[in-house]
């Protein structure tokens, strides 16, 4: 599709490129875990806290908060370096590649490196296998920033809630309210297949918006602006595995960094979406539709239930002078444990039984074209072989 490019707001205010600006990188891999799918053993997690740690003493990062989800383990690092800074990506490459070594191989982990797609760094983690989101920005007073994980499922599962945050006043009732809020933000839309990107306004190409994230396999957004002076406001991870690999090794359990209040939507505007759980594609042998269920990290983040069903969590901190201050040093909130998301787990457990109930048929198994990276085509070819052409 063509490339479409929108004047961000207003010019850049005096002197703010020579201020100190703030990253968030947070990168994923799932390098091998326990009992199958269900969750990193122990060592895994101490191992990459331990070289967090040397990268905080010698400078290079400014604070780290090391995560699972299901079977995959996150890095959350700050830093002052920016996006796709070489060393930032090489640091969380070599944490990978060390666990994988020393602690997945060893014990004979499960999918140990499995995201490892590619031998040697080369710069970006990108296109190498692991996932990656990173938003840099001037600080505000009090800036407020959630990261949300997921488990089985692809980045196209971030474009319902980033749409309903972003341009929905049914969802965000600051959209209306707030004068801050009412200029809307831009889409950068990314053609995952193509490898070309868009970018659209809400409210005025709401239509358009929709006309793509309702496509998640081909069309994920990658980054929000506000629109009145471009101000990041989102940025999610992309990569697809299966199109970095040209075969299904593992869906791609994307991760989302979102800033919230003061010229933003409000925490529980931003967490709003999550609340009816929708289906997003993955679960089992990443084949299949499931309900993307809200957990918390400390309680319910392992997977069981037909390796599923497709989670996520939410981490909230505010971020202070490019560190991560949680409720206990870098400990973050725990948003959705809380008794409110009881119900939307109820209902994701019912949703994910339904689903199941359909065994292998669509739409409970996915479309074709999303199957193709996957073991079927093998076994249609060899269906193909014995079939009888009709006179």
């Amino acid at each position: 599709m063509h490339k479409i490019y929108i004047k961000m707001g207003a010019p850049e205010r005096p002197g703010v490129r020579d201020m100190v600006r703030t990253t968030i990188s947070v990168v994923k891999a799932d390098v091998g875990s326990v009992v199958g799918h269900h969750r990193p053993h122990q060592k895994m997690i101490e191992h990459a806290r331990k070289k967090l740690r040397e990268a905080e003493e010698t400078g290079l990062i400014k604070s780290f908060y090391v995560y699972s989800v299901g079977d995959d383990l996150g890095l959350v690092m700050t830093h002052h370096r920016g996006e796709e800074n070489p060393e930032i990506h090489e640091l969380a490459w070599n944490v990978f590649k060390e666990i994988t070594e020393k602690v997945a191989k060893p014990l004979k982990l499960y999918g140990a490196g499995q995201d490892l797609l590619r031998d040697a760094f080369s710069g970006n983690v990108r296109g190498l296998g692991p996932g990656v989101a990173e938003l840099e920005f001037e600080e505000r007073a009090s800036d407020p920033v959630i990261v949300f994980a997921a488990d089985k499922t692809e980045p196209g599962a971030w474009n319902l809630p980033l749409y309903k945050i972003f341009a929905d006043p049914f969802n965000t009732a600051g959209l209306v309210i707030d004068p801050r809020l009412r200029d809307g933000f831009v889409f950068e839309i990314l053609n995952v297949k193509e490898n070309t990107k868009v970018r659209l306004k809400a409210p005025e190409e709401s239509y358009d918006i929709l006309a793509l994230l309702g496509t998640p396999g081909t069309y994920c957004v990658s980054k929000v602006y506000r629109a009145s002076d471009g101000e990041p406001a989102a940025a999610a991870s992309v990569s697809r595995l299966s199109l970095i690999a040209g075969k299904y090794v593992g869906k791609d359990d994307p991760v989302l960094i979102v800033r919230a209040q003061s010229g933003f939507p409000a925490v529980g505007e931003i967490l709003a979406p999550f609340a009816v759980p929708y289906l997003v594609a993955g679960w089992m042998r990443g084949s299949h539709n499931g309900p993307l269920m809200p957990v918390s990290f400390k309680k319910g983040s392992a997977i069981s239930f037909f390796d599923g069903p497709p989670r996520v969590i939410a981490m909230g901190w505010q971020i202070a002078d490019g560190k991560l201050v949680g409720v206990d040093g870098t400990e973050p909130s725990d948003l959705f444990d809380d008794p409110f998301w009881d119900y939307s787990r109820q209902l994701a457990s019912q949703l994910a039984i339904y689903m199941r109930s359909m065994g292998e048929f669509m739409p409970a198994r996915l479309d074709p074209s999303e199957m193709e990276y996957t073991a079927l085509p093998q076994i249609l070819e060899k269906i193909r072989k014995k079939q009888e052409i009709l006179g």
